[in-house]
């Protein structure tokens, strides 16, 4: 089950620019920042009551967030979304016939659990599924 959206993630050419603009505009600094290795960006969050926004920046010419920003520009990535089980909740949505692109949950940034849903089963969105890691 879907709990709410847990964050808005912005795909962003220089992290430290778009930090400043955030902060501008949420009048809040980041409370987190920090590399995820196996998708070749740096994330930072801004918390926003019970959601978050995270920034995306590309480490690696060949990340999704780079692919991203070359095809589409700086923006709106994905939606994701907190859920309890994930794996109960990719097993849910193959059975409903949503493509996922992730085989087995993995390691994302803010101690999360992470899955990715095609954005064409999502009417053009990337949809992430975020469970906390309980330590």
């Amino acid at each position: 089950m879907v709990n709410k959206i847990e964050h808005l993630g912005i795909a962003v050419k220089n992290i430290v620019a778009a930090n400043a603009t955030y902060e501008k505009l949420l009048g809040i600094k980041p409370y987190k920042s920090e590399g995820v290795e196996s998708e070749g960006v740096i994330t930072s969050f801004f918390m926003l009551g019970e959601s978050k926004v995270e920034l995306l920046e590309a480490t690696k010419a060949d990340s999704p967030i780079a692919k991203f920003i070359e095809k589409k520009g700086e923006g709106l990535h994905h939606v994701a979304f907190e859920v309890d089980d994930i794996v109960a909740e990719m097993k849910r949505l193959r059975e409903d016939g949503f493509q996922l692109l992730n085989e087995v949950p993995k390691k994302g940034a803010d101690n999360k659990l992470i899955c990715f849903v095609h954005p064409k089963s999502c009417n053009g969105v990337l949809v992430e599924l975020c469970q906390e890691i309980k330590n």
